[in-house]
């Protein structure tokens, strides 16, 4: 297989990916369970909002990362 071919099926891969967690983050928003999850931090005073999912961020760091170990097994 030539290398440009590899990088091909990468970059498709990739593509895939980055649809699939845009659309993730489209919907979102109509799921109000994860707005709820302990360890999100939501501040605000005036008109300044932050906030920062770090328990969302850990949940889905938990749920690729078994994803990718049952995907790469052989």
């Amino acid at each position: 297989m030539l290398p440009y071919q590899n990088l091909g099926k990468i970059l498709i891969l990739l593509g895939l990916l980055l649809i699939l967690i845009g659309g993730l983050v489209y919907l979102a928003p109509r799921w109000p369970f994860l707005q709820k999850i302990p360890g999100n931090f939501s501040w605000q005073k005036g008109s300044v909002r932050f906030y920062f999912p770090l328990g969302t961020c850990i949940l889905v760091s938990i749920l690729l990362t078994l994803l990718f170990h049952f995907l790469g097994r052989k």
